[in-house]
């Protein structure tokens, strides 16, 4: 691993997962996160005890880094419909699926032996009907009936794959096979000749219970679209979107609609749009209020009471663990919060040995807006650091910065962003509102343009209005249709 990597390893960088991945994330507090007790269920018989416990020993992970549950009785009822449609014609009807609703705008869903599904709140919000629904779920039973997972812990466990942080920092063995990449796991993938059986089971599924079968197509396109938003944002490493390690997405729609038209010719079953649409409306879109909001350049937390800025051309990506950004010149930020006694010094903290590197004729005690500071440097094979460490509130937040050493942006970069950091008033906090979707009907006059002028919170507002309804650049919209937006309202 080089240098930065340990040293935002040892900053602790949240975990990312790509879609239809297995996985244990690092120095997970499993104290705090249980099994659900209220999943939505479809027993036919007795479940596979013995995959349902390897299962079961992953949930609270699961849980953890996906932000817990996402609970909306409307929103759950809808799936379950989905479900419910699906289990009947399923290749196994002998097994039992579990179906939790994660509380996280990540794009996702995947399986784990023993029937438990997952689908994201950011899926949701993507999918544009039932059908399509249909199809992400009909996919991931596809994975649980034809025994992926089983085969690929036997792979894991044959290969070794290492499942938590590789950091010689902390100690972690150097010939570990991960290797952390800005703050996100490469795992263990589905292979793709399993992505492709299982677009097949799932295609045979949603087709026999009556749903469209040319959906699985149509949400490969939307998934497509929207990787390509981030990506031109820069939202994502490219390496690492869930589309990365799959079959391109061009042979996998072609392979999906020649799977569909045995069912017959586009606009054969049905794809429950309303319902759909119904179901979604009024759900969480970005982040949580527990973990702040990012808005432009800025992040903002209306519980913790704080506020930093980064500079033009940087992307943050904000998480349950810590706050993140890139830039140009490949120079990373990370912030976060840690417990320290109100009493001790932050020169003292900064010296403590978290520090990798420390050059300690650099740390020096400082004031930022008004508060309370410590900063300094640290460099390792390549790389300079900077850090910030500000008590603010009676907490105290790390502002992390690493660059090439080549660079003579990093001062520039750290100190802007540093000095950006502020409290907010109690004007700023009761004003930050938590995004959602809401669903629309167009009225006459009516544009995509005006439409989109109407989100709020988001950047280039009419390509993701465009990706959100599955709308190419050429398409318009007409009085009566429906389409989402998002808003804070």
């Amino acid at each position: 691993m080089n240098p930065l990597a340990r040293f935002l390893a040892l900053a602790g960088f949240a975990v990312a997962l790509a879609s239809c991945q297995m996985f244990t994330p690092p120095e997970v507090q499993e104290s705090g996160f249980q099994p659900s007790d209220k999943p939505i269920t479809v027993d036919n018989v007795a479940a596979n005890n013995k995959l349902a416990e390897l299962a079961k020993a992953q949930h609270p992970r699961i849980l953890a880094t996906y932000g817990g549950e996402y609970s909306d009785p409307k929103l759950e009822r809808m799936v379950a419909k989905v479900v419910g449609n699906l289990t009947v014609v399923s290749a196994n009807p002998t097994q039992t699926y579990r179906i939790t609703i994660l509380n996280s705008p990540n794009v996702n869903a995947f399986a784990l032996p023993g029937g438990y599904l997952y689908i994201t709140r950011g899926l949701l919000a993507l999918a544009n009907d039932s059908s399509e629904l249909a199809a992400v779920i009909a996919h991931e039973m596809g994975h649980v009936t034809a025994n992926h997972g089983l085969q690929r812990q036997q792979l894991e466990a044959e290969e070794g794959l290492a499942t938590k942080v590789v950091s010689d920092v902390l100690g972690d063995s150097p010939t570990a096979k991960a290797a952390l990449i800005r703050g996100k796991l490469r795992l263990a993938q589905f292979s793709r000749n399993q992505e492709l059986e299982a677009d097949a089971i799932g295609i045979k599924s949603i087709g026999e219970a009556g749903y469209d079968p040319y959906a699985a197509g149509r949400f490969l396109q939307s998934m497509s679209a929207y990787t390509d938003f981030r990506s031109i944002s820069g939202a994502t490493d490219a390496s690492l979107d869930f589309l990365a390690t799959h079959p391109n997405t061009p042979q996998r729609i072609d392979l999906a609609q020649r799977h569909a038209r045995q069912f017959g010719a586009p606009g054969v079953g049905t794809r429950d749009r309303d319902s759909f649409l119904a179901g979604i409306d009024g759900l969480l879109y970005g982040d949580t209020p527990e973990e702040g909001y990012v808005r432009g350049e800025t992040f903002l937390h209306p519980g913790l009471g704080v506020s930093f800025t980064v500079p033009d051309g940087f992307i943050i990506d904000n998480s349950a663990a810590a706050v993140t950004a890139t830039g140009p010149g490949d120079i990373a930020i990370r912030f976060d919060g840690v417990s320290i006694d109100k009493n001790r010094a932050l020169t003292d903290y900064i010296r403590s040995g978290w520090v990798a590197g420390l050059d300690d004729s650099t740390v020096k005690q400082e004031t930022i807006n008004g508060n309370e500071a410590a900063t300094a440097h640290a460099g390792a094979e390549g790389w300079q650091f900077d850090i910030a460490v500000i008590r603010a509130g009676g907490q105290v937040y790390r502002l992390l910065t690493a660059a090439p050493s080549a660079s003579t942006s990093l001062d520039t970069v750290a100190r802007s962003v540093s000095g950006s950091f502020r409290i907010l008033s109690a004007a700023e906090k009761a004003a930050l509102k938590p995004l959602h979707i809401r669903v629309l009907t167009v009225q006459p006059g009516q544009t995509m343009g005006t439409l989109a002028a109407q989100m709020v919170g988001v950047d280039r507002k009419l390509d993701l209005f465009r990706v959100l309804n599955a709308l190419s650049p050429g398409a318009a919209v007409s009085a009566g249709d429906k389409v989402k937006i998002v808003t804070d309202k």
